[in-house]
């Protein structure tokens, strides 16, 4: 499995991001490619700052989910989404990929820390796991648009 700690894979999801356009149609769902650029980055926030955004879990979501947050299988199209990570308006293209590739920038360079805080909804991940679900959310996503 890929992992946004990885030089490689951290490239590959900057040049994803850079080859969107605000035209980027989606394949599925109901995101704007701005929507998306800004849904995308809470994982990022949780993983970097342990900001939570108000997610909880409760533990049959952690336990039927958890293991395909960063196996080898894509995710399937329109899985739900958290209430608090929906975006309810539109958002700017611009603005939104520019914090998006920060927040990747900053994920990717905390690769090596080893003291991590419990993801909010689905508790401890090992570092391998953190940069692995970060890795597919992002995919997952990018994905919807075609790139």
């Amino acid at each position: 499995m890929k992992s946004l700690f990885d030089k490689e894979a951290y490239e590959e999801i900057v040049a994803r991001i850079d080859s969107l356009s605000p035209d980027s149609q989606r394949q599925w769902g109901k995101m704007s490619v701005g929507q998306m650029a800004w849904h995308c980055q809470f994982p990022l926030k949780i993983a970097i700052k342990n900001e939570d955004k108000g997610v909880r879990g409760n533990p049959l979501v952690r336990w039927f989910f958890k293991k395909s947050l960063y196996n080898d299988r894509p995710w399937r199209k329109n899985l739900p989404t958290a209430p608090a990570l929906k975006a309810k308006q539109e958002k700017d293209f611009e603005t939104e990929v520019k914090k998006l590739k920060e927040l990747v920038k900053q994920c990717h360079d905390i690769g090596n820390r080893t003291e991590w805080n419990p993801h909010p909804l689905f508790g401890r991940f090992t570092p391998e796991q953190w940069g692995q679900l970060q890795y597919k959310h992002l995919d997952h996503h990018l994905r919807q648009f075609g790139v």
